[in-house]
């Protein structure tokens, strides 16, 4: 997504000209210039790079007498569903974005980009390309204070056509008579395989120290890659003014802790540089699904670590955790030896506890579809089937309803004015929401109704739980817990259970939530029993389905406590 287009040249222009505005305007080298006759397209080496060149040059700079046009190559056969929005507010808020971006269809997915730009810029995906190309129409040059929008289509790689069915056009052969499949470059081969689930080592460096890490012209970096055979991602545009940054790093796990060490090393080197005293601390990032069981029960399992390797370890509070961050920080002191010891046993421990979640999600896949184990740090939806999150008719996602149960003060905020915020949310989530009337004039909770597949709801609660911290229903200090009540057949209650009470216990430890199968329940008109979740957010986000054909509906209360 680094191709320009740059438009409305003077024919007198020559390649020479472009280099030399670029230069001008302190924009990076482009890594390719083919000029052509009015036109020419332009390689930049990042996304970031790209950005730039179209907010500093388009329509603002004249060349040969000519103000040129500056925007993303992009086939028409790849303009579909995705659009850059740039301009934006930097202090505009997510929820009014969204509400934005729903009034002109169903938004899949919205991505901030990191940038050097003073404002925002977002990569939105809608359902459709026709919803896409209204928001293009509508959003491009909106006014907000005193920002005007700028709106470009970026490559969708699903709307590409099929290669197979290209190849056949050209008499190429099929694929059962190209016999077995070849080495690709990597050694690896065309088809896919199965393998071991990526689980990669996240850590927190302070910013300062970046700049040594990646060193001059990227040359530190890639020495730590080539000799750990890892793949080390610098998150160094994410956070802007942040004091820390996030490093991602994808190999072995003999590979994850040689390139850590290497890191530490370069830290400290610099420090000792720079004459700064203080040892410098190794950060891990861990999905907060994962640390209890790195803690252990009454804390053995860290206490061991520590014994073992000489060090203090700290991990960051519950009261840190958002919808968008459900990552906590675990903080090790020591020598540097000390700490690379401390990762190899705070990883590998992490390690276990992800593997064990993703054979338990394996074999409970009739009983918990959808349940998201996160190691990049990131919140994710439900996976979808098929491309573009599309499922075929026969396989179409099954409707939950879902009964969340709110403060009464906070349904005005929920609601919005005229209405306007409950619709837009509908339509962001792609569910339908409703407010059942009191009960009573006094009623403390008032209950939300809200219909849609297991994605549909993710996104319904997750906006709804945001939306009620964010009008301080509940203190920064509170942990806001939900429990669920989900309905099975009654009999698949036994296989919940399991035997000597394994399943639950399994699903306990899988989701870090409480889970009860009240004993001796009278099944419903429906044949149906409660199944009782209680946890915080992300460990109630759970979907049970009867093993056999039916509706899920499920009773999600909100409640606080200290």
């Amino acid at each position: 997504m680094n191709k320009l287009y740059v438009g409305n040249l003077s024919p007198s222009v020559t390649v020479e000209d472009l280099k030399q505005l670029f230069e001008e305007k302190t924009l990076p080298a482009p890594e390719q210039v083919l000029l052509k006759p009015g036109y020419a397209f332009v390689d930049f080496p990042d996304q970031n790079s790209a950005i730039k060149a179209i907010e500093t040059l388009s329509g603002k700079v004249e060349l040969h007498g000519k103000v040129i046009e500056v925007d993303y190559s992009v086939p028409k056969k790849l303009r579909s569903r995705k659009i850059q929005i740039r301009n934006i507010p930097p202090h505009l808020q997510w929820e009014v974005l969204d509400s934005l971006l729903a009034q002109y269809g169903t938004v899949e997915n919205v991505e901030q980009v990191n940038t050097d730009t003073e404002t925002a810029v977002v990569n939105v995906t809608y359902a459709t390309k026709e919803e896409a190309k209204e928001a293009i129409e509508k959003l491009t040059g909106h006014q907000f204070d005193d920002y005007s929008f700028s709106v470009s289509y970026i490559m969708d790689m699903d709307a590409a056509p099929p290669i197979q069915a290209s190849r056949a056009k050209r008499g190429g052969r099929s694929s059962r008579d190209q016999g077995p499949p070849q080495p690709g470059p990597s050694g690896g081969f065309g088809s896919p395989r199965l393998r071991q689930p990526d689980f990669p080592l996240r850590m927190l460096v302070p910013t300062q120290f970046v700049g040594a890490i990646i060193g001059k012209e990227g040359l530190t970096i890639k020495n730590v890659t080539k000799q750990t055979q890892s793949k080390v991602d610098i998150h160094r545009k994410e956070n802007a003014g942040a004091a820390e940054k996030p490093i991602t790093i994808h190999s072995t796990p003999e590979g994850c802790s040689s390139a850590c060490h290497m890191i530490l090393d370069i830290m400290q080197k610099e420090a000792n540089e720079t004459k700064m005293t203080e040892d410098i601390p190794l950060k891990i990032l861990a999905h907060n699904s994962l640390v209890g069981r790195l803690i252990g029960k009454e804390g053995r399992n860290l206490k061991k670590i520590e014994e073992e390797t000489g060090t203090k370890i700290t991990i960051s509070s519950l009261q840190d955790l958002t919808i968008y961050n459900p990552e906590r920080t675990i903080t090790v002191k020591g020598s540097l030896e000390a700490c690379c010891k401390a990762e190899e046993e705070i990883m590998k421990k992490l390690r276990e506890a992800y593997e064990n979640d993703v054979a338990a999600i394996n074999q409970q896949a009739n009983l918990i579809p959808g349940l998201g184990i996160f190691s990049s740090g990131l919140p994710v939806l439900p996976p979808s089937a098929g491309p573009r999150g599309a499922v075929s008719p026969q396989q179409a996602p099954e409707q939950e309803v879902v009964y969340l149960f709110i403060p009464t003060q906070a349904v005005g905020a929920l609601i919005g004015k005229k209405g306007q915020h409950i619709k837009q949310l509908a339509h962001f989530a792609g569910a339908s929401i409703k407010i059942a009337p009191a009960e009573s004039p006094d009623v403390a909770e008032r209950m939300v109704i809200i219909t849609g597949t297991p994605e549909a709801q993710f996104k319904a609660q997750g906006r709804i739980f945001g939306k009620l911290k964010e009008e301080n229903f509940f203190s920064g200090k509170e942990e806001v817990k939900l429990e669920t009540h989900i309905k099975v057949p009654s009999t698949a209650a036994g296989r919940v259970i399991g035997k000597g009470g394994k399943t639950v216990n399994e699903l306990q430890n899988l989701t870090s939530a409480e889970v009860i199968v009240p004993r001796d329940q009278t099944p419903d008109e429906n044949d149906e029993v409660f199944v009782k979740i209680s946890g915080h957010f992300f460990a109630s986000q759970v979907r049970t389905k009867s093993v056999d054909t039916g509706s899920i509906s499920q009773k999600k209360t909100i409640t606080s406590t200290n």
